[in-house]
Formats: structure tokens, C-alpha cells, sequence
């Protein structure tokens, strides 16, 4: 069963050690715990057995992109409901949903709706894209058009909320909010493009006031990433165009290096690993920009516009090197401090495509990664510097999958979302798949 987060706290203090390895950890926001991919996740095999993994839920779902949480045995997303309605002038033309799932039976809790306006959003305005945060008791959301929630995640009831377009003047990008909230101490950091020098927003947590402001330039889609750097906490936010540090505890700029984006996608968020920010875009590539001893310092130290093209893949870090991948060439691997690139997979991984994509995750510290693909295959395989190792993949869903996957206990959760499902009008779903028996 999945195991909520106060058992294993009640566990390590009964124990005086930490929980056994047999039980993964929670997965309480975009990107695991730490917000970097890695997943410190019970003992999985070496391949997955020859009739598929064990299905143990699965639940109709609406469309959307929104990823996938789970924590103190509850699993959070959000969507749309369908259909989408046609109406004139400003009226709210559909439905977005905040769900919660019981992580054992698939059994849905509680959902909050609300009404939106979509209008013309984009070509993909299938539902909403960002991951619920969870954190304290509390979940945070925001929707495709800018609707930010905070909710006890017992019972979802509101705790406070925030229309941002029409309080905070928030400008919506051209495909809608797609950065999850971002807890930062009593901070909650929203990537909104808001008017008045609100690109990037720190309200507190749990009253939705605002703490600061910070920058002029429009909302991308990627989620802020805070880091530490020798010279001070900073929030690191890739607009359309710059890539950003300002002070964590102010919003205080600190330095830019701009960086123009076709379309406006900044997507995938920013990485730092020694001293180094690294960023990676469709059109215009990858920069790697060294941080210095004092907080201002920033200096671009290599470029890459021809083989490092990445669009929405997180990139990850290990042993001096960096995995994403490209558009074309597929998973890419290459030494962060030069850029040298060591291999491609040649599109294994994942599909060549106009839009190739895979959720990858580390599992703990070993060389191993967890892959949900763009067609729904869960892939196991090793990355090192010496190349790509594949050990075993199984289908686990139907139809495109752009949204990340949540991995909790024993198990995945995913959905059906992309816009290969959105454009032949679904099915959608939300499973519960089992890595490893008990």
C-alpha cells in the first residue's frame, strides 16, 4: 500500500533510522522532493516482468498537461473538464479541476472547479500544465490562465486564493501558465509575467500576500529553480527573454545574460551544478553561464545551437555531466564545464518527433534511470559518460504523454494528456502502476 508521509516519520523516530529501503519516497512537487529528478526509490529489477507491470487503478481523467504529485498517500493533478464550450465575448467557455486521488484505491477524495476563459489560448488548449506543490498540509495550484489556489490537502478546502490576471495584471503566455509553484521557505515563488515588475512573484505561503517582485520581462512556461551558489541564495527564472538570478530573500536583480527565445518557449528550467546555470531551448540551443564569488558575477562560457536543442525534458546532472535531449539527435550527453558531446541515443529513448519528450528520473544515486516516454513506455536503462544502456521497457499507457509522471512507494502515476489524445478527443486516464511487488 502507499504509505503516507507521517509514517515514515513515525517510523524513523520510533527506529531512530530512516525508513526501509523496500518503501520509495513521496513525490510532493514537479520534479521530486528536490526538485532535480532523482528518485530515491525502492530496489527495482534488473527488467520488468514479461507480461507488463500490474495495473492497480486507473480513473478517467479531463485533458491537460498539469504533472502529477503524491504525498501522505494522495495523489494530486489537475484538469480539464470536456468539452470545451463556444461562447462569445468574455464568458467562461470551460471548467479546470483540482483533484485528489487516494493513492490505494484510485478513489477520488475531493475536487475543486472553476470556471475559465480560454479563448484563443494557443494551439494545445487542452487543460492546464503545471504540477500541484504540496507541502505542510497544503497543496498549491495554478491554472492555465493564471488561477492560483492554496488548499488543505485533507480536505480541500481554499485557504486563499488569487485570480492573477485580474488582481495582479498577470499576462498570460501565448500557451498558458506551465511553471509550478515553488515553495522557498515561507515563500511561494509563481512564475506570472505580471504587470508592474511582476515577472516573478514571492507571496507567502500561507496568507497569499505578497513579499516581493521582481522583473520586467514576460512569463515563460518553466518553473523558478532556487540554488546556492558560494556568493548567496538566488532564484534563477529563464524568461523568453533573459535567463535571470535575483536574490532569494528580496527579489533583488542580480544579473541577466539575455537569451531571446523563438515563440517564447523557456521551458525546461534552468540546472546548477558546479557553478555552473545551464539552460536549453528548441531554436536558439543551450547556454552555460559560470556564476562567480560575488552574486553579480555571470559569465556565459559556452554556446550550443546545433546539437543541444532541447525543448521540455528536464535535463540531469551526474559526474560532471549533463543528459537531455535534443530534438534531434534524441538523449544527448556532454560535459557541462565545455560542452563537448560525448554521445546521442540516436531517438532510442523516446521517438523522433517534432516535439521529442521523456520524463527521466534518477534512481537514488545509483547510474539507473526511470523514463516515461512520449508514446507511454516505461523505460529502464543506465546513463554514463560511456553511453546509453537499455534494460528493459514495457507499455503502461495508451495514447501521447507530455505531463510528468509522480513516483511514490512502490508505484508510478501517470496520465494520458498530449496533444496526440486532445486532438482525436481522448480517452484520458490517470493509472496507478506497481514498480515492484511487496
Amino acid at each position: 500500500m502507499i504509505r503516507p508521509a507521517w509514517w515514515f516519520a513515525l517510523i524513523s523516530i520510533v527506529t531512530g533510522s530512516l525508513p526501509p529501503a523496500a518503501w520509495g519516497e513521496d513525490w510532493p512537487r514537479w520534479r521530486g522532493v528536490r526538485g532535480d529528478g532523482t528518485w530515491n526509490a525502492p530496489p527495482l529489477p534488473d527488467r520488468w516482468p514479461a507480461d507488463g507491470l500490474k495495473v492497480v487503478w486507473r480513473q478517467p481523467i479531463g485533458g491537460g498537461y498539469a504533472g502529477i504529485t503524491a504525498a501522505y498517500g494522495r495523489v494530486y493533478t489537475m484538469d480539464l473538464e470536456e468539452p470545451r464550450q463556444k461562447v462569445a465575448g468574455d464568458k467562461p467557455d470551460a471548467t479546470e479541476r483540482v483533484l485528489c486521488f487516494d493513492a490505494r484505491t484510485g478513489k477520488l477524495l475531493w475536487s475543486h472547479k472553476y470556471p475559465v476563459r480560454y479563448g484563443p489560448l494557443g494551439g494545445y488548449a487542452n487543460g492546464p500544465r503545471c504540477s500541484p506543490t504540496i507541502h505542510d498540509g497544503k497543496v498549491y495550484t495554478l491554472g492555465a490562465v493564471g488561477h492560483l489556489f492554496c488548499f488543505d490537502a485533507q480536505t480541500g478546502r481554499i485557504l486563499w486564493q488569487h485570480d492573477t490576471v485580474a488582481q495582479w495584471g498577470a499576462q498570460v503566455p501565448q500557451w498558458g501558465f506551465a511553471g509550478s509553484p515553488v515553495i522557498d521557505g515561507e515563500k511561494l515563488l509563481v512564475h506570472l509575467g505580471a504587470k508592474d515588475g511582476g515577472c516573478l512573484v514571492a507571496f507567502h505561503r500561507e496568507t497569499g500576500k505578497e513579499i516581493w517582485r521582481a522583473l520586467d520581462d514576460p512569463a515563460g512556461y518553466c518553473t523558478p529553480v532556487v540554488i546556492a551558489p558560494k556568493s548567496g541564495k538566488q532564484v534563477v527564472i529563464w524568461t523568453p527573454e533573459n535567463v535571470h538570478g535575483v536574490a532569494a530573500e528580496t527579489g533583488r536583480p542580480l544579473w541577466k545574460v539575455p537569451y531571446k527565445v523563438t515563440y517564447g518557449v523557456s521551458i525546461a528550467p534552468p540546472v546548477f551544478y558546479d557553478g555552473i546555470v545551464f539552460v536549453t531551448g528548441y531554436w536558439e540551443g543551450a547556454k552555460a553561464i559560470r556564476l562567480g564569488e560575488k552574486p553579480t558575477d555571470a559569465e556565459v562560457i559556452w554556446t550550443n545551437d546545433k546539437t543541444l536543442r532541447g525543448l521540455m525534458a528536464q535535463p540531469l546532472y551526474r559526474d560532471k555531466h549533463i543528459y537531455t535531449i535534443d530534438r534531434g539527435y534524441g538523449l544527448s550527453c556532454f560535459e557541462l564545464a565545455t560542452g563537448q558531446k560525448r554521445w546521442d541515443d540516436d531517438n532510442t529513448l523516446t521517438p523522433a518527433g517534432r516535439n521529442p519528450h521523456a520524463s527521466i528520473v534518477w534512481l537514488g544515486n545509483s547510474n539507473r534511470i526511470l523514463a516515461l516516454n512520449a508514446i507511454g513506455e516505461l523505460v529502464l536503462a543506465q546513463l554514463t559518460p560511456d553511453g546509453y544502456q537499455e534494460q528493459s521497457r514495457t507499455k503502461v499507457l495508451k495514447g501521447a504523454v507530455w505531463g510528468h509522471p509522480a513516483f511514490a512507494d512502490r508505484f508510478v502515476f501517470a496520465k494520458t494528456d498530449g496533444a496526440e489524445a486532445w486532438q482525436k478527443g481522448g480517452p484520458h486516464e490517470i493509472v496507478c502502476i506497481e514498480l515492484v511487488a511487496p
